[in-house]
């Protein structure tokens, strides 16, 4: 059984460090995994992109996560005695249920060329990580695959290149690195139709590779109510025998606008994603009380998933705070994905930190929260 996580997402860490971000706790200035370290924290996670940059070399944002910043995370994580999930997106960019766009390089390939490029650049990934003492000790096969990846090819409903795919990456960390567990992680956690029909194709009827973990997203103002969270968790807990870990789950701590702070023209700033006729869908103000009974709350709904099979969570970007320069994509990536944009931060109140990087609340809760 795995030991509970108490996980954190900070992939955006190498690149606003370099703008200038700073965490405080108390007051005290410190690491941002030596201050969440101190809050319990036992795991990191953190995602890999292909190539995320332009064809002429301009980077598009969002931590710019390619092999060398997550490398160089990586090897921080383990320096500091934490579990390191590594997270495949298998895209230069955001790959989730919106858009699961195939790496520039993948362009072309057929279904079966598509199956062995994700085995090699998984292998490839694996060894790196290995190499360079940073084993993930969690893999993470895909990024919140509910509608597939590797568009066209592997969107829903072709379930039979959608386990194609999955597999090839998980017979690549198995014989790399056979200590690693291994997730599969769909988004909208409280829909349990999705969840069932999803693992059903994947494990019954397409003979998908074994794997260790379900992971799940849960926003709060995106996915249901707790309630419907724990009754999805309920079911599958059983029905598909598999530990289960919140790979992403978030709640607002302030609806109090960053503007100051991003240094945008406002054509320039997407805004917070906690619209306000979002933030009416969530039964918890977006206050620091607020964001603290929102984890108690969800804590809880992970601890009564029967056969204690909810094994914990992971808080989505903890720090990404909102520094000049660090937003969700550049004009380049929105080019790459096809979007309008604007750009700028768009999760900053949602951080387990305030704008200014000091420490918040809710992180005592984490630490003081004992699972049975």
């Amino acid at each position: 059984m795995l030991n509970y996580i108490k996980g954190m997402d900070i992939s955006s860490l190498d690149e606003i460090e370099k703008l200038g971000a700073k965490f405080y706790d108390n007051g005290a200035e410190g690491g941002l995994i030596e201050i969440l370290k101190r809050y319990d924290t036992n795991y990191i996670r953190l995602r890999l992109w292909n190539d995320p940059k332009s064809p002429d070399g301009k980077p598009y944002g969002a931590g710019n996560t390619d092999y060398a910043a997550t490398l160089r995370m990586a090897k921080r994580v383990k320096a500091a005695g934490l579990g390191f999930l590594l997270d495949f997106h298998y895209s230069d960019f955001w790959a989730d249920p919106g858009k699961q766009r195939k790496p520039k390089a993948w362009e072309g390939l057929s279904a079966a060329q598509l199956e062995q490029a994700v085995y090699d650049f998984t292998r490839r990934m694996m060894l790196g990580f290995i190499k360079e003492g940073a084993a993930p000790d969690m893999v993470q096969v895909g990024n919140e695959l509910s509608n597939g990846l590797l568009w066209p090819e592997g969107q829903v409903p072709r379930y039979d290149n959608i386990a194609r795919f999955v597999s090839a990456g998980i017979r690549a960390v198995k014989e790399t690195c056979p200590a690693a567990k291994i997730m599969i992680h769909l988004d909208n956690g409280g829909n349990n139709a999705l969840y069932r029909e999803w693992f059903d194709q994947y494990i019954n009827k397409n003979n998908g590779e074994d794997f260790d973990v379900i992971g799940l997203s849960y926003y709060p103002f995106w996915h249901g109510t707790l309630e419907d969270l724990a009754s999805n968790m309920n079911d599958i807990a059983v029905r598909f025998g598999k530990e289960l870990v919140i790979a992403e789950v978030s709640m607002g701590h302030t609806t109090k606008d960053y503007a100051e702070y991003e240094k945008l023209p406002p054509e320039k700033r997407k805004g917070m994603a906690t619209k306000p006729a979002l933030c009416e869908k969530v039964p918890f103000p977006m206050t620091k009380e607020g964001q603290c009974d929102f984890m108690r709350a969800f804590l809880d709904t992970i601890e009564q998933v029967p056969e204690n099979k909810g094994r914990g969570f992971f808080y989505w970007e903890a720090g990404w705070l909102p520094v000049a320069g660090s937003g969700w994509a550049t004009d380049e990536a929105l080019a790459y994905i096809k979007e309008a944009g604007p750009c700028g931060n768009e999760w900053a109140n949602q951080a387990l930190f305030d704008y200014d990087g000091n420490a918040l609340p809710a992180l005592q809760v984490i630490r003081e929260y004992r699972p049975v």
